[in-house]
C-alpha cells in the first residue's frame, strides 16, 4: 500500500515490521485513529478487538493500523497491550500520523477510516459499521474494495 511505503509499524510487544511485509496483499485496511487518554476509544477499541479477531479466522485480506494521538510511545504501546487487536500500528511520532489526520480530515477520535489497497476510502465511519454489524464490516468493506 502506497500510503505506508517505507514506513515502519510497531507490533503490540515493542517490535518493528515493515509496513510493506505487514499490508502486502491486504485489500482493506482501515486506519484506527485512537489514544489511551480518550474514554469513547477505550469503550471502542475492545469492541474492534472482538469483531478484528472473529473476521482474521477466516483469513480475510484486511488489515488495521493504529494511528495513535497518544502523547508518549509509552502510552501508545501500553494502550496496544492493554486493549488492542493484533493488529500493528504506526510509529509514534511519525510525521505519517499527521499526514494520515490531515489527508482524512480527522477532527476527533475514535475515528475507523476504510480504505482500499489503493488508498481510496470506503467508509469515513468504519466505528458505526463495527458497532452495528461486528465481524461482517469486514466483509462488507472488502465486496466494496
Amino acid at each position: 500500500m502506497e500510503l505506508f511505503k517505507g514506513k515502519t509499524l510497531v507490533k503490540k510487544d515493542g517490535s518493528e515490521v515493515p509496513a510493506e511485509q505487514v499490508l502486502s496483499g491486504k485489500k482493506v485496511v482501515g486506519l484506527y485513529f485512537s489514544a489511551h487518554w480518550c474514554p469513547p476509544c477505550r469503550m471502542f477499541t475492545p469492541i474492534l478487538a472482538e469483531a478484528y479477531e472473529e473476521a482474521q479466522e477466516g483469513d480475510e485480506p484486511f488489515e488495521i493500523v493504529f494511528v495513535s494521538s497518544d502523547r508518549a510511545a509509552s502510552e501508545m504501546l501500553n494502550y496496544m497491550k492493554e486493549s488492542h487487536g493484533n493488529w500493528c500500528g504506526l510509529k509514534h511520532g511519525d510525521p505519517l500520523v499527521q499526514e494520515l489526520k490531515q489527508r482524512f480530515g480527522i477532527s476527533g477520535i475514535p475515528t475507523l477510516v476504510v480504505v482500499n489497497e489503493s488508498g481510496l476510502v470506503i467508509t469515513s465511519d468504519g466505528r458505526s459499521d463495527i458497532s452495528s454489524e461486528g465481524p461482517r464490516a469486514f466483509a462488507k468493506w472488502l465486496e466494496a474494495a
